[in-house]
């Protein structure tokens, strides 16, 4: 019971600060249309006005922290940008002067990734003007590390995508379906060996972007100012380039 009401008392709390919120951001914008227009009574009366409605109706206040998160989200996309958009090595399909790109964060060991292959090339096939980038975010195992750093190795040699396909395909990472995904792309191993470090720091800094982002799993997408953590059918991927283009 003391649980419960504890809870109720955070609520109501988490409703008062927005509704003190939203009436801070009305008064601002009042004074910005009409500096030095609102006298004391007035700016009491919309607080009041503002706190009640939010109280009446907290229905709004899950679609305002969904704005506010997005507009959170594209201020560390923007901060972040060169990071997240730009590939590393060969590590894209596509236009590479599409007028969108799709951006995702992935991991060898992810079934749900392995299942988003086939959706990827059928959106870059239906629309001629995306570009997909991805990005390497093993967070499954410490083989995802080492099939990440091949996977960085290939892309720097120009062998990205037939690397990738090929170890998607070989089913759950091992050494032996390492080794033959690198076979079959025609990996130079010596010369993947020697820039691991490039690759940890590439990882390094992948991690360091997801967690700015919040993603919390793979596959996990940035589309525009848009981040979205689960595997997605085309049709939303295709809304969500929609969106980006629309926007840009």
């Amino acid at each position: 019971m003391i649980y419960a009401e504890t809870r109720s008392s955070l609520k109501l709390v988490g409703l008062m600060l927005v509704a003190t919120l939203l009436g801070g951001i009305i008064l601002w914008a009042a004074q910005r249309a009409a500096p030095n227009a609102l006298q004391g009574a007035d700016k009491a009366r919309i607080e009041a006005t503002v706190r009640d409605y939010v109280l009446a109706h907290p229905e709004i206040i899950p679609e305002a922290m969904r704005l506010l998160q997005q507009r959170e989200t594209g201020k560390s996309i923007a901060a972040n940008r060169a990071q997240i958009l730009e590939p590393f090595g060969d590590a894209w399909i596509g236009n590479p002067k599409g007028d969108v790109t799709l951006v995702e964060y992935f991991d060898y060991n992810c079934g749900y990734c392995r299942s988003s292959l086939p959706v990827i090339a059928e959106l870059v096939r239906r629309d001629p003007n995306v570009r997909v980038v991805f990005k390497e975010f093993p967070i499954l195992s410490e083989q995802s590390v080492t099939a990440a750093r091949l996977s960085l190795a290939a892309a720097a040699q120009g062998k990205f995508k037939p690397f990738h396909d090929a170890l998607y395909a070989a089913g759950p990472v091992s050494e032996q379906t390492m080794q033959q995904a690198a076979k079959t792309a025609g990996l130079d191993l010596a010369k993947a060996a020697a820039m691991t470090p490039k690759a940890e720091a590439e990882i390094a800094a992948n991690r360091r972007v997801a967690q700015t982002l919040g993603l919390t799993g793979t596959p996990s997408w940035v589309i525009g100012t848009k981040v979205v953590s689960a595997a997605l059918p085309l049709e939303e991927l295709e809304k969500a380039v929609k969106e980006a283009r629309a926007q840009s």
